[in-house]
């Protein structure tokens, strides 16, 4: 699949071109991704220390929440220790999925500098340009909801619990927190942990979202040449070798990414009922409704990225078709048009994003997701 032998003989090479550089250097300092250029040995130990320092944070995190669910959790605490254990147990895994497919990733990466998607002229930089400087963009302004919750809720723990004495989160802990060294020590932890979060679960999904919209480029790119081909047999070939490149890299793509996806989607409805559920309680108290509002707003906007994204792709590879139709076809030798068919019958079948061959990626699923939370939300607050 999409040469996969010839790609990996290029891996590590210096790329003509930088692709979601900004993205990346984000997702490197999140612990997620070591950086192509740290060949040495020490460099590399050292960002795997650095990694492992990240995960290790997490997981106790995770542990002390876990071990309140068992043994002291009420139901005044049960859903913030339920809801800490969640995020943070699905941060370090997505952490190691991204470490763990490293290579795979890097060739998905490279590829987008190479033949057939390397930019030909101008006008197809010009394209890239776009959609890379979409791509920063989309990952700021997820990187600021994130950063303004998290500073939000450090601030408002700083005032509230550290100023009386109290961790920010309920925890199980092996030592006895009442003691001002070992306090510090709780409370430091659980702030870092929520650092830790803020940066792994945006990091990560914007880097698949990132690649998400290459695809879209690289049709895009597909349309420009198409649109170019005149009456040139080595033009119209080109062509259709890039469009199965775009294919074989989709189903790559998925295959790569398709263990993450379910276990967001899951993520979703469970935070997303627990956040109702906390709003519908906590009306009265403007401070914590804020930050429930906040925290809504996080944990939705990747899911939405996911379908938002995966949607747009699905409609721009079945546009593929009507662009092909809307040249001047009628001016091409029957060997140019047989060849303009076979891309249009294939374009016909959309490129569509799926999480384990289940869930379809796109905004019918986005609204779905929002049903069942909606509808599992009403089924608590009756019950209660």
């Amino acid at each position: 699949m999409l040469d996969k032998w010839m790609l990996r003989s290029d891996v590590g090479k210096k790329s003509e071109m930088p692709v979601m550089k900004f993205t990346l250097t984000v997702l490197a300092v999140a612990g997620c991704w070591r950086p192509t250029s740290w060949t040495s040995l020490f460099r590399y130990s050292m960002y795997n220390a650095y990694t492992a320092l990240i995960i290790l944070i997490l997981y106790t995190f995770a542990m002390t929440q876990t071990m309140e669910l068992i043994v002291n959790a009420d139901s005044d605490t049960f859903g913030d220790a339920f809801f800490n254990v969640v995020i943070s147990l699905l941060a370090c895994y997505k952490a190691i999925i991204l470490r763990r497919n490293h290579d795979g990733i890097t060739i998905l990466i490279d590829s987008l500098v190479k033949k057939p998607f390397k930019p030909m002229d101008m006008s197809e930089n010009m394209i890239r340009q776009k959609f890379d400087k979409r791509i920063t963009n989309n990952t700021l302004c997820y990187l600021i909801l994130v950063f303004i919750t998290a500073v939000y809720m450090i601030i408002l723990s700083l005032f509230t619990d550290f100023k009386n004495g109290i961790l920010m989160y309920k925890a199980w802990l092996p030592f006895d927190c009442s003691i001002s060294v070992l306090f510090y020590f709780a409370y430091a932890h659980q702030i870092l942990s929520l650092i830790c979060i803020g940066l792994v679960h945006p990091t990560c999904d914007n880097l698949i979202c990132g690649l998400l919209l290459h695809i879209c480029c690289q049709l895009e790119i597909l349309e420009y040449r198409l649109s170019n081909i005149a009456n040139e047999q080595k033009n119209l070939r080109d062509c259709v070798d890039h469009h199965i490149h775009i294919l074989q890299y989709s189903y790559m793509l998925n295959d790569t990414f398709s263990k993450i996806v379910p276990s967001e989607f899951a993520m979703i409805t469970v935070v997303m009922c627990y956040n109702l559920i906390n709003m519908a309680f906590n009306s009265s108290d403007t401070v914590s409704y804020i930050q429930d509002v906040m925290v809504v707003a996080s944990t939705l906007f990747p899911i939405f990225y996911y379908c938002w994204f995966g949607n747009e792709i699905k409609l721009k590879s079945l546009q593929l078709s009507d662009s092909i139709y809307n040249i001047e076809w009628t001016i091409f030798n029957n060997n140019i048009k047989k060849g303009l068919l076979m891309i249009m019958n294939r374009a016909t079948i959309p490129i569509e994003f799926s999480s384990i061959g289940i869930i379809q990626v796109n905004l019918d699923s986005f609204v779905k997701v929002l049903k069942t939370s909606y509808s599992l939300f009403n089924v608590l607050i009756r019950s209660q």
